[in-house]
């Protein structure tokens, strides 16, 4: 099922959590802040949405960290009811499209709901007061277009990086429903 998500509800604080990988490596919010503010993403495995910008994802996400901007990632579907989301393919995912960031398993979507998560892609921009300043989409590349891209994302965390603040104008992203328990 195809979704919006919200538009961005500037200033709201970010709950604090801490979420393991797939290797039991432990990653707390609060502790990855950093001054420069901190993206966290909802993908997950089976989702088309997130494979047709995973080579865009991983690109913008290694500039991003290169600048001090920190990035994680939370995969909160219910992985007994989609298998290609489980951990063991999070790991196969993660090496095949060479993402560098931590992409951590919501176990009881705890996270997912807190954050008021709704689709994969979605992306959630803090500035490192833990205050969401982006929730928008990657870019302005359409499913199966060949075109010149907007980089809207890696524009607002460098924006959110510099000033504390997101851009006033975003797109909400879309994708496939976060499938819950």
């Amino acid at each position: 099922m195809l979704l919006d998500t919200p538009i961005c509800d500037f200033g709201w604080k970010a709950p604090d959590f801490t979420l393991k990988d797939p290797d039991g490596r432990s990653f707390t919010l609060s502790e990855n802040l950093g001054e420069k503010g901190l993206l966290i993403m909802f993908i997950c495995n089976h989702c088309p949405y997130v494979q047709a910008v995973a080579s865009r994802l991983a690109s913008d996400t290694q500039t991003l960290m290169a600048e001090g901007i920190r990035v994680a990632a939370v995969m909160s579907n219910d992985y007994h009811r989609v298998p290609a989301d489980s951990p063991s393919n999070m790991k196969r995912f993660v090496a095949q499209h060479g993402f560098e960031f931590p992409y951590l398993v919501d176990e009881d979507q705890a996270i997912g709901k807190a954050f008021g998560a709704v689709c994969t892609p979605e992306f959630f921009g803090l500035n490192s007061d833990g205050e969401l300043q982006y929730r928008g989409r990657l870019d302005d590349v359409r499913m199966g277009s060949t075109s010149q891209r907007e980089p809207e994302l890696l524009n607002a965390m460098r924006q959110i990086a510099l000033t504390g603040k997101g851009p006033e104008r975003q797109t909400a992203s879309m994708g496939c429903s976060i499938k819950w328990r």
